[in-house]
């Protein structure tokens, strides 16, 4: 599922991975906010003492504005979503819900660009560079 650094203790990253498949279904299921309209749920970081979860996001519209809304709708209802995930998490400490929009998805789609134009780049240079060198007049190669 989701990649954690190696100081998470193993049972913490379990109940971040049950976290983030939880709130999944609960958001698609039962959350009615118009403002939360289609995400995916990337990554749930949680503090050691399980009080805190960073829950990331991604959107599939990326403009500003839907973003602020669908962040407003999900900060709106973290109440009630934290509520229906106590119902199905039987955790001595139930997390406080933040929610993060992810931007690494973005970046990553913005760098993957920078490479191809780069390489396009370079392809054009080395194909100027294999052309045939021009002649003179007398068959003699200009060199």
């Amino acid at each position: 599922m989701a990649k954690h650094s190696k100081n998470i203790p193993q049972r913490g990253i379990r109940v971040a991975d049950q976290i983030q498949r939880d709130l999944s279904e609960i958001i698609m299921l039962e959350l009615k906010d118009p403002r939360v309209g289609m995400i995916t749920l990337s990554e749930v970081k949680l503090t050691p003492d399980y009080a805190h979860a960073k829950v990331f996001f991604t959107t599939f519209k990326d403009d500003p504005e839907s973003i602020k809304n669908t962040l407003a709708g999900l900060q709106k209802a973290s109440g009630f979503l934290r509520n229906l995930l106590g119902k199905r998490l039987h955790i001595h400490t139930l997390p406080q819900l933040h929610f993060v929009h992810d931007t690494s998805t973005s970046r990553g789609l913005e760098m993957s660009a920078l490479i191809d134009q780069a390489n396009a780049t370079r392809a054009a240079d080395f194909e100027s560079d294999e052309a045939p060198a021009e002649r003179n007049d007398d068959g003699a190669n200009d060199e």
